[in-house]
């Protein structure tokens, strides 16, 4: 998985260790070569210095074959500017885009950006978006996450075995182009469209049951990143 993170700062640092690997491809911009050298020894991804936001940056850092896209600097201006390029000008499949000033919200909104505010920013819970591609975000209310999902299971399995996996509750799913209202005992098969509510705490879990996503997913190495939001 091919994977750009645009800002180098606690909250951008954090996010591309967390995400390095043998599973993915990182790319790290900063405008800062200082704030890239601060990665770690041991990050294997590659360091692009200039602004997030142009095009001829983004080219060298591969946009054109990304998979995912992280904009996560400490200004809101530059987070919507490289993540209206990415999503309209090169149609990455799946931006993030972090949102520091509240008062932004209903202009993020109306751009249909995916989000996470500061206030909610914590690391298992945009390591999770970022590697669940498949994984639609559809909404979130404070810890909970509203996703839609491809499920990926064996065979067949019942409601009550996803939601036996924490905070999770399945709202619906779609079998053979017909939706059903979930019910506990209620089976879901591989390929069903699944629509569930999830507390953040589940998803590295839930992640698993995401189709093509399982091999992508392993539990969260990255602390909280409440403490490090609103500094760079």
């Amino acid at each position: 998985m091919k994977i750009i993170v645009v800002g180098c700062g606690r909250v951008g640092k954090q996010l591309a260790e967390v995400l390095d690997g043998p599973e993915n491809q990182v790319t790290v911009i900063d405008i800062d070569a200082a704030a890239l050298a601060r990665l770690s020894s041991e990050f294997q991804g590659t360091r692009v210095v200039g602004h997030g936001y142009d095009e001829s940056v983004l080219e060298q850092a591969g946009i054109r074959d990304c998979d995912a896209f992280a904009a996560v600097t400490s200004m809101d201006n530059v987070n919507l500017m490289a993540s209206e390029v990415a999503r309209r000008l090169y149609s990455v499949p799946h931006v993030l885009t972090r949102l520091i000033n509240p008062e932004h919200i209903k202009l993020y909104q109306q751009l249909g950006l995916d989000y996470l505010c500061d206030t909610e920013l914590v690391a298992e819970n945009m390591v999770t978006k970022v590697r669940a591609r498949r994984a639609h975000h559809l909404d979130t209310y404070g810890e909970y996450e509203v996703l839609s999902f491809t499920l990926h299971v064996p065979g067949v399995i019942h409601v009550r075995d996803l939601e036996a996996l924490g905070e999770v509750h399945v709202a619906l799913f779609e079998h053979d182009g017909e939706q059903f209202l979930a019910a506990h005992n209620m089976f879901l098969h591989d390929g069903d469209t699944v629509v569930a509510v999830a507390h953040e705490s589940a998803l590295p879990e839930l992640a698993e049951y995401m189709k093509g996503e399982a091999e992508q997913v392993k539990p969260p190495a990255a602390s909280v990143l409440v403490g490090l939001v609103g500094r760079k």
